[in-house]
């Protein structure tokens, strides 16, 4: 090929009156707004289509003659007009965060993520993590928050999978045109981009950032192929989660410390930092360098003042899904670095590991991330309570279910998931609160009043858009594959508008399990291919390209649906994007999900669904803990997790087979005199009622604004106080319960407790607590009492805070409290110590607790 010495760019020549597109076109506003995509429809459906729905692509390419028919188009004008005022005041308007918090027009909030899944037309995402975080971005902008996001811009991307003849997945990766996406280049007064730098070993890496809007929201990402590196370090930010693991470094590195240095050179100065996923805890060691260099902080007091306004969310519930390092690529790339942290290499390495001693242990970028965030979160009810567990050596003697690990259920972005016939229905039935406030239980109730056989008419219509959309896939599909005229004319035979219709789609990983409907294939052939109660499965996704288990699971989709009983009842839709997905949520009757508990974290799929009318069957993993009920979905078995899996995988495939022919199919094919499944309707209204207020991204977004960003913002400021004499008060405290904490003993319990009491008594508890050169100011003496397990573990403790009554000589005290019970049965107690402060976050911090021993 040949290169070219110099670059420059054209851009689309739009008639004045058309001048506006452009405004519109790079602001993913449009992403969720019907009025706006439909603007851009209106220059040329077809072209839309094959521009993969990117309108600055499409301003290019559609016809000078197009466009100065349409400028002179009052109609399509007037559209324009309504949509371009819409983004103004949408822009302008008031938000929940404004009106019940502050109005602040600089990003005080830094969302770092390593991939966002805004739209099908800017393919930097792989699946759940990156759908999650673009939705987390646009519900930020809904509800005004001062957020602003962080990513790396890839220049192939996630791979574009496709199959051979034998069902085999082939990846390819083409590149994408950044200067034809919704994106701008950052630049300097002079027109130059503005760039950053890192120190990679023997050389400087450079990036230059590109900026995202998301309706109010301002996603910045970095891109390292540019001229100033060499060939092997433009290709850092090529393709996401592609090479060795040095690269991944690298891209972390990138993320995590180029981002710190994004912002300084934008002029940014968040207050608070969102890490999403551990690869972006780099962030933290360059904020605690720079709180050193600036502030003329040492370590201790800089860490504090960072971690006490990071937050670090974690997606992953097994330790085989978070990253690590091995000790040589850390030192070979940290070397020069870690002496602006004052530390030594060991030392820094203890930041990633939970022993010290172990030199070959690997450094754990969710240790690190935990180890410097105040606040740490699962993504589900479930996934906190095993990420305590997983977690849990981290915290000394800290039992699990007090480990200082939260939960935020997941949630999806309801306008950008839901169709626009159910949008409609919506806007006459539940009136504007349904976008304005989807988190609102009272808006949803009236989803009774939208009429049994719209919601049915509705949700038809999107069925059949659904099997018009995957024949069209399926034919395009055996094209490239040089199937014979036979099949590709078959393919126009399959599947039927008008029955069960049941979607999987999602990353095929063995956990999955999805091929588990497949476990006996005669019973499903009586299933599907029932004369009375016919059902049909669309099956999508991709396998990892290193993950060969995944891509046979695909495979023998694939061989299952050439079957010639089954190939009209299932298919496999190739390349699983956003786009594919919006069709499966929008159009399916069920949505099947069947993880091994408690592998999946959260998932949101299924969630998409139910804003459409669909309902979920799944086991008992992830959000569907929560969600579930007899009203609004099925679920396959009860939570049961067996030891051995093929077993496991036996009673579940039963399970699931007896629940679509025994209730699922009979009750969407229970018609009525008009024709009606009314008793399916009701299922679905019970669904959408009692989950869409639940799981959506603006309730997420604000619980972590009131959770986490506020009280971090406001504790930062705390620190801040008196040219920062508080968070130096509180790092002169750290240092001294660390250094004479030993000394804390809990010498005696009081053992006039009677063995005998009934419900209702009023007992005393003393103890006697050497606390040495410590005061009482300085602890929490606890008492925890509760009903004992058969081992004689407490059960659900609860906790009371004792008080001293008496000092002795030599730093002992008594402390005392007096309790009551409101339950019989076999209880017990004992006595512990925390730490106490005023400006803890949480008595867990410090990572000290001292527990009364057993001969007392």
């Amino acid at each position: 090929m040949v290169k070219a010495l110099r670059s420059f760019r054209v851009t689309p020549k739009l008639p004045e009156e058309l001048t506006r597109l452009r405004e519109i076109a790079n602001n993913l506003w449009w992403t969720w707004n019907d009025d706006a995509i439909r603007l851009f429809q209106r220059l040329d459906r077809d072209l839309w289509d094959e521009c993969h729905h990117n309108p600055v692509a499409l301003l290019g390419e559609v016809s000078q003659d197009r466009m100065e028919n349409l400028a002179k188009d009052d109609g399509y004008i007037a559209q324009l007009d309504r949509v371009y005022q819409n983004l103004s005041g949408y822009l302008k308007e008031d938000t929940w965060f404004s009106r019940n918090h502050f109005k602040e027009s600089k990003p005080l909030i830094a969302y770092f993520s390593m991939e966002y899944g805004f739209t099908e037309c800017l393919p930097i995402y792989s699946g759940g993590l990156g759908i999650l975080a673009g939705d987390h971005i646009k519900s930020a902008s809904e509800l005004g928050l001062p957020l602003v996001g962080i990513g790396l811009l890839y220049q192939q991307g996630y791979f574009q999978q496709y199959l051979n003849k034998d069902g085999w997945q082939q990846e390819f990766y083409p590149n994408n045109d950044f200067y034809n996406l919704p994106l701008q280049l950052m630049q300097d007064e002079e027109g130059k981009p503005i760039k950053i730098s890192l120190d990679f070993p023997g050389r400087k890496v450079f990036a230059q950032i590109w900026e995202v809007k998301v309706g109010r929201v301002s996603v910045f990402m970095l891109d390292s192929n540019i001229s100033e590196n060499n060939l092997h370090d433009r290709k850092i930010t090529n393709q996401l989660y592609g090479g060795d693991k040095e690269n991944r470094m690298q891209q972390e590195l990138l993320l995590g410390i180029g981002g710190i240095r994004a912002l300084e050179a934008l002029g940014i100065q968040p207050i608070v930092y969102h890490m999403n996923e551990g690869h972006s805890a780099f962030l933290a060691l360059e904020r605690i360098a720079r709180a050193i260099e600036t502030d003329n902080l040492d370590f201790h007091e800089a860490y504090l003042k960072v971690r006490q306004s990071n937050i670090f969310t974690t997606h992953t519930p097994v330790p085989a899904g978070i990253d690590e390092f091995l000790p040589d690529l850390i030192e070979k790339y940290f070397s020069n670095y870690v002496p602006r942290l004052h530390l030594t290499f060991r030392e820094f390495l203890e930041l990633g590991r939970l022993e010290a001693p172990q030199q070959i242990a690997p450094f754990n970028m969710a240790l690190l991330a935990i180890k410097c965030a105040s606040f740490v979160n699962g993504v589900s009810e479930l996934h906190g309570i095993i990420s305590r567990r997983m977690f849990q050596l981290a915290w000394k003697n800290i039992p699990a279910e007090e480990v200082p690990i939260s939960h935020i259920t997941n949630g999806a972005h309801t306008r950008s998931w839901i169709s626009h016939e159910m949008a409609t229905l919506y806007d006459r039935y539940l009136g504007p609160n349904w976008v304005n406030k989807p988190a609102d239980q009272s808006v949803w109730k009236r989803v009774d009043q939208i009429p049994d056989e719209e919601l049915w008419q509705t949700h038809e219509r999107r069925r059949e858009r659904l099997i018009a959309f995957a024949r069209r896939t399926l034919r395009k599909q055996l094209e490239r594959r040089g199937a014979l005229s036979s099949e590709l004319d078959a393919a126009l035979e399959a599947l039927n508008p008008d029955i069960l219709t049941i979607g999987f789609a999602r990353r095929f990983a063995a956990y999955k399990r999805g091929t588990l409907i497949l476990r006996d294939i005669e019973r499903l052939k009586k299933i599907l291919c029932n004369r009375a109660r016919p059902i049909q499965i669309i099956f999508a996704g991709k396998a990892h390209p290193r993950d060969n288990e995944g891509k046979e699971l695909i495979k023998q989709i694939v061989h299952v649906a050439r079957d010639e009983q089954l190939r009209r009842h299932i298919v496999f839709l190739e390349n699983y994007d956003i786009n594919l997905a919006r069709y499966l949520v929008q159009g399916v009757d069920v949505w099947l999900n069947n993880p091994l508990r408690p592998m999946e974290a959260s998932g949101t799929s299924g969630m998409k669904v139910v804003f459409n009318g669909g309902i979920n069957i799944s086991t008992l993993d992830g959000w569907w803990v929560e969600g579930f009920s007899r009203e609004t979905g099925w679920s396959i078995g009860m939570g049961e997790v067996y030891d051995n899996l093929e077993y496991q995988n036996e009673v579940e495939a039963n399970a699931l087979y007896d629940l679509l022919e025994k209730e699922v199919s009979r009750l969407f094919y229970d018609r009525g005199a008009d024709g009606l499944p009314r008793k399916w309707i009701a299922k679905m209204k019970d669904s959408m009622q009692g989950l869409c207020p639940r799981f959506n991204t603006n309730r997420m977004v604000k619980t972590y604004a009131e959770k986490y960003y506020l009280p971090a913002f406001r504790q930062s400021k705390i620190l801040e106080n008196r040219g920062m004499a508080e968070l130096k008060d509180l790092s002169i405290w750290y240092r001294k319960i660390d250094r004479k904490w030993n000394q804390i003993k809990v010498l005696e319990l009081s053992n006039n407790v009677s063995n005998s009491l009934a419900v209702g008594d009023e007992v005393e508890v003393q103890a006697v607590v050497m606390l040495g050169e410590l005061k009482p100011v300085d602890v929490n003496v606890q008492l925890l009492i509760g009903r004992l397990d058969a081992s004689g573990e407490l059960v659900e403790a609860k906790k009371y805070s004792m008080n001293p009554i008496e000092d002795f000589d030599s730093g002992t005290h008594r402390y005392s409290v007096s309790v009551s019970f409101k339950g019989s049965g076999n209880h017990g107690f004992t006595v512990r110590v925390l730490p106490d402060y005023r400006l803890l976050l949480n008595p867990f911090e410090p990572g000290l607790v001292t527990w009364a021993n057993n001969n007392l």
